[in-house]
């Protein structure tokens, strides 16, 4: 698609991991229901195959890794998600409850910075307030929010790691300035007002002068003891393969390559690899499932300002809000998500002709866009998992991870749900029509990704228990969103990575 291949985050050489994709599912074109198209036409041709051309597996190799491209999201997990099998009978249920994890949700939002709304309000109960007031809310948020409020549903800030106010000292907060509302959440956000782990934790733990930070390495081996203990890494840098002993390990690089280098460690002692006697890594992922459709609504100006994704609606988020499904979605504004705030790509996508016709159509559109982005629920599948390939390797010789991600009747039908309550917003918002919209459907493009390392209290269905922490190895730890026995209806998962995290970290400073 024209202006589809205009990137919103700089990917200089290296900042992005090799990934093979091996089953996508079969699919059914439907152009009109589910299948992307914009003012141009159809953006991907009949195909029987799921693509990942336009965008695949979203993730940043860098100091603060995919935290430099998130958009700030920092949403705490519905309290029934952590029992979403109890509830439904699907899925699987969390080894730690809403309330386990609450303290850490609270400790993390006020190491990162984060402003919202409200406290005790909603399922989503607090101990402490939100430490940042709200941020305001954009217009195309802002005309969302009345659209919502006709239709009977509910529609708020969406709690943002980002600083309405400036802090320049207290944990977490040193020389970070407020948002100025460029935008850029997503492009690196160039103030550093964004709560990415470069300027919260990294920046903290550096301050205390016991962390050393090697940039520019690849971890490309571990290796077990005798005893059953992690005893060292091999990593590569600057030309050397260096190995480095442990007495304790935290690996945190996420649902693809956690569970690549866990598989990659095999040797004949570890045939099946590292942490993997139940035969679990890999196994349960689970990719984004998001829809997204937009318009022009005529007479509304300056949609492209504003912070990204700052409004929300969670009317169906919890488990089994939705009759015959398990999971839930949210919806919420995303003009600058999708990439609809610059002229170049509002042209190419939106309307059509060429020459003095265009220009004039763009300066009588332009700023009148409104984007609308469901995110759901995917129940685990046995086709989708995390393998290593047999024949393709990286620079360093580790076997290159391998992304199996079915749709299952499951997502299908919930990707129903999300788009027809996602195109009745954008209408009762005053579109006249959809002039664009792509999904999960036809495209696997996930930033977030879960599963893959699953925690449990049963070692034979889950590769840690709920501290994080490998039954097979009891210094190993696992710090990302590998670990998630469910996705959540809609959350994006950072602020939750973050209080697991904190929580295992007090676990092995205790031991």
């Amino acid at each position: 698609m024209p202006g589809w291949e205009r990137r919103s985050f700089p990917a200089p050489e290296g900042s992005r991991a090799t990934i093979v994709y091996g089953d996508l599912g079969q699919i059914a074109f439907a152009p009109r229901d589910l299948a992307a198209f914009n003012a141009a036409g159809p953006v991907l041709h009949d195909s029987a195959q799921r693509s990942a051309d336009l965008g695949g597996y979203v993730h940043v190799l860098g100091l603060g890794g995919s935290t430099l491209h998130y958009v700030g999201e920092a949403h705490r997990l519905h309290p029934d998600a952590f029992r979403l099998h109890s509830l439904t009978g699907q899925g699987a249920n969390w080894p730690i409850s809403y309330a386990t994890l609450e303290p850490y949700y609270a400790l993390a939002e006020t190491r990162i910075g984060v402003a919202g709304r409200g406290i005790g309000a909603g399922a989503r109960w607090r101990s402490t307030p939100f430490p940042q007031s709200p941020h305001p809310q954009s217009p195309a948020a802002k005309l969302l929010g009345q659209a919502a409020a006709r239709l009977g549903w509910n529609w708020e800030d969406n709690p943002r790691a980002a600083l309405s106010e400036p802090r320049y000292s207290g944990a977490g907060t040193q020389g970070r300035p407020a948002c100025n509302y460029c935008g850029h959440c997503a492009r690196g956000c160039p103030l550093g007002d964004k709560g990415s782990t470069d300027v919260t934790f990294l920046r903290d733990a550096a301050q205390t002068g016991r962390l050393e930070i090697v940039t520019g390495a690849t971890v490309t081996r571990l290796y077990r003891r005798a005893s059953g203990g992690i005893a060292a890494l091999d990593y590569h840098h600057a030309g050397e393969i260096h190995r480095q002993e442990t007495p304790l390990l935290f690996l945190c690089a996420g649902a693809v390559q956690t569970p690549r280098l866990l598989l990659a460690s095999r040797d004949a002692e570890e045939p099946d690899g590292i942490a993997n006697s139940a035969h679990q890594v890999g196994k349960n992922f689970m990719e984004t499932l998001g829809y997204t459709v937009s318009g022009l609504v005529p007479g509304l100006q300056l949609s492209q300002r504003g912070l990204p994704a700052d409004a929300a609606c969670w009317e169906f988020n919890a488990p089994a809000s939705l009759d015959g499904l398990a999971g839930g979605f949210r919806l919420h504004s995303s003009v600058q998500e999708t990439g609809l705030n610059g002229p170049i790509r509002h042209a190419s996508r939106l309307i059509t002709g060429h020459g003095a016709a265009l220009k004039a159509r763009i300066r009588e559109s332009f700023g009148s866009a409104v984007s609308v982005s469901a995110t759901g629920e995917v129940i685990p599948d046995a086709r989708s998992q995390i393998t290593v390939s047999e024949t393709r390797r990286d620079r360093f010789g580790v076997p290159l991870p391998v992304i199996n991600s079915v749709l299952t009747d499951h997502s299908l039908a919930l990707l129903h749900q999300m788009a027809a309550a996602a195109r009745r917003l954008l209408r009762e918002a005053g579109s006249p029509r959809e002039i664009e919209q792509f999904s999960s459907y036809d495209s696997f493009t996930a930033t977030h990704v879960h599963g893959t390392c699953r925690m449990g209290n049963d070692p034979a269905t889950s590769v840690t228990n709920g501290w994080g922490q490998s039954h097979d190895h009891p210094n190993l730890y696992i710090a990302d969103a590998s670990l998630f026995p469910s996705t959540g209806g809609g959350e994006g998962p950072a602020l939750t990575i973050s209080a697991l995290a904190l929580r295992a970290a007090d676990k092995a400073l205790a031991e």
